[in-house]
């Protein structure tokens, strides 16, 4: 049975049906989650009685998985609820149901986001606790520019990283609010009382996806920078860099020459920003156009989300394992950071603390470098105590 039966006389063509199916069985613990509250409402205006109420909640403590043939989840849940189904419905629609349990649902995976965003910081800053004074080359135009330490690079990760965190927190913020009460688009004429962290505005709480997108747009900016990390961890373990060199339980071999070791998990993660960066102009493009309050293309939001989702727990996961069992080859990075040329720049700054214009100091050394006179000066300090940066970075990921 379907919850809108009761206006359509014949059955529809089953390939409308499979058209019209919702995927949305990840919604079920969030639904139930909703459906009970709902059920709480009901029950302090009196339309629930005290055993009905009880029998709500054993119902939706059972229920594991979607049957398959239903329309959605919430006709499932409906269903499954029996006679006291029949009563849950009363001063709610889809509208406001499916809005309340996907909100619930994108709260939700912000606090997975979270957890695994801590995991992969914590193996970044473990490494770069560890190669605080190891010296690497630092690059601009992925040529050798000037001296750093590969502890430095690792915490421009975690910077990167701790941004993506707070991305997810707004977006966690956004969701909170709840739509509940708003029914299809103008309330009810039932006397229920509020939720918790009521919307202000009933057409907005059934149409708005922002919290959606912010979720996305977490997500599509959390996947450059794995993009960009993978793409690091790509070129360090090249030949051609040899920086470092793979872990076994993190890489895989070639199906056709025996001495492969492939960077597939940081290539992955690599080739996964384009789905995520999709993913937001995707549903972008969905709600771009729509008239208040509910539409049907907004059937369209949780398929994106629930792959987000996936994607960003397992990617996370993954390369939490590569940046923690990354072999690192510390003398072919010092041989790297040796080069002479890494210092032109500290050559021009100290002409400059003698007095010499900066732009002439700039020339003078740039011609000593073209001409092959360049005669390094002792390196200088620049950075600041990456040791204490990375106890710093700690302290904000705990």
């Amino acid at each position: 049975m379907t919850l809108w039966s009761g206006r359509v006389g014949s059955q529809l063509a089953p390939e409308v049906w499979e058209f019209l199916k919702a995927d949305d069985a990840e919604l079920l613990p969030y639904d139930c989650e909703a459906t009970l509250l709902h059920a709480g409402r009901l029950h302090d205006a009196g339309i629930l009685d005290d055993a009905e109420l009880v029998e709500v909640r054993e119902t939706l403590a059972r229920l594991d998985a979607v049957d398959p043939a239903a329309e959605d989840v919430h006709s499932f849940i409906e269903a499954e609820l029996g006679e006291v189904g029949r009563k849950i419905h009363a001063g709610r629609s889809r509208n406001d149901q499916v809005a309340a349990a996907f909100r619930l649902y994108v709260a939700d995976a912000c606090v997975d986001a979270d957890a695994a965003l801590v995991a992969f910081a914590g193996a970044i800053l473990d490494r770069a606790a560890e190669e605080a004074g190891t010296a690497m080359p630092g690059y601009t135009h992925l040529q050798r520019a000037q001296p750093v330490t590969l502890g430095h690079h690792l915490l421009a990760w975690a910077e990167m990283l701790e941004r993506d965190r707070a991305r997810f927190a707004f977006a966690r913020a956004q969701a909170s609010p709840s739509p509940l009460g708003a029914g299809a688009l103008a309330g009810s004429t039932l006397p229920l009382p509020a939720p918790p962290s009521p919307m202000r505005n009933s057409l907005d709480a059934v149409a708005d996806r922002d919290f959606a997108l912010d979720y996305l747009y977490a997500a599509a900016v959390l996947f450059t920078h794995l993009s960009r990390i993978g793409e690091e961890i790509v070129l360090w373990t090249s030949s051609e860099f040899g920086f470092a060199r793979l872990p076994e339980e993190a890489a895989t071999g070639s199906s056709m020459m025996p001495q492969k070791l492939n960077p597939d998990v940081a290539e992955l993660a690599r080739g996964k920003a384009g789905t995520a960066i999709g993913r937001l102009a995707g549903l972008l493009a969905t709600v771009k156009g729509l008239p208040l309050a509910y539409d049907r293309d907004l059937q369209e939001d949780k398929p994106p989300v629930f792959a987000a989702r996936r994607d960003v727990a397992g990617a996370l996961a993954a390369l939490t394992v590569l940046v923690a069992g990354l072999e690192l080859d510390r003398g072919r990075l010092a041989a790297a950071a040796s080069d002479p040329l890494l210092l032109a720049t500290d050559a021009a700054e100290a002409l400059v603390r003698e007095g010499v214009p900066f732009r002439d100091a700039h020339e003078q050394v740039a011609a000593s470098v073209r001409d092959g006179s360049f005669e390094p000066p002792p390196p200088a300090p620049r950075l600041p105590d990456v040791a204490a940066a990375v106890t710093e970075a700690k302290e904000r990921w705990s």
